[in-house]
């Protein structure tokens, strides 16, 4: 159906997109740069909970590319499909390393107008400072992906975690990784340092001295 086709072609431009800004994302990491963190706002990292995990995936893949090339030297394979195999191989290395490095150089972030969040080059939600309510810690350790939207409540998790709740005043727009957009009123959020983000968002005083805090 054309519907469905063309659904499917933009899902396709969206991976290509990610694997983009993936290999943008080892540059940054390698120059020691963040994406889009301005000068004054206060970084949420959140890419620590996860390394561990990344880290054991790249070296398992690693080490079966070894074997497997050994293996299929010993049985006589042709050559073509063993440099069709360790280009596949490589490819998944490179795509391991691209997701950390993503999320190593794409924190969340919070300026005085909003917080942004993020998840790696995968997902990006701003949300006006006017429109959060209240923010709370609370820890959950059962989210059922890194990006979910089950009703109204948006979970952006890390190693199936979230620990930052932001209640809104009202819905914000989510596009979701592969495109689907729907509303959100309630986000949970994953960070490594959950007290700088409840201090971040705080309420701040009013400038002017009258007592009154400013959202």
């Amino acid at each position: 159906m054309p519907g469905t086709a063309a659904r499917r072609l933009a899902q396709a431009r969206k991976i290509m997109e990610f694997d983009r800004k993936g290999l943008h994302s080892l540059i940054l990491w390698a120059t020691r740069r963040r994406h889009e963190v301005p000068p004054g706002a206060t970084a949420l990292p959140y890419a620590r909970e996860q390394a561990s995990s990344l880290l054991i995936i790249v070296f398992v893949t690693v080490v079966e590319t070894v074997v497997l090339d050994l293996l299929l030297r010993g049985i006589g394979a042709p050559e073509w499909l063993r440099v069709l195999l360790l280009v596949l191989d490589l490819y998944s290395i490179v795509a391991i390393a691209a997701v950390g490095t993503g999320c190593a150089t794409r924190p969340h972030v919070v300026t005085p107008t909003e917080l942004r969040i993020r998840y790696g080059v995968f997902f990006d939600l701003r949300v006006p400072r006017d429109m959060i309510a209240s923010v709370r810690l609370s820890t959950n350790y059962n989210e059922p992906g890194f990006v979910t939207l089950p009703g109204t409540r948006l979970g952006v998790a890390v190693s199936s975690q979230t620990n930052v709740v932001a209640e809104l005043t009202a819905p914000v727009t989510v596009t979701l990784p592969l495109g689907r957009r729907a509303e959100a009123t309630r986000i949970h959020f994953f960070t490594d340092t959950p007290a700088a983000a409840l201090a971040a968002l705080a309420p701040r005083p009013d400038p002017a001295g009258l007592g009154r805090p400013v959202e």
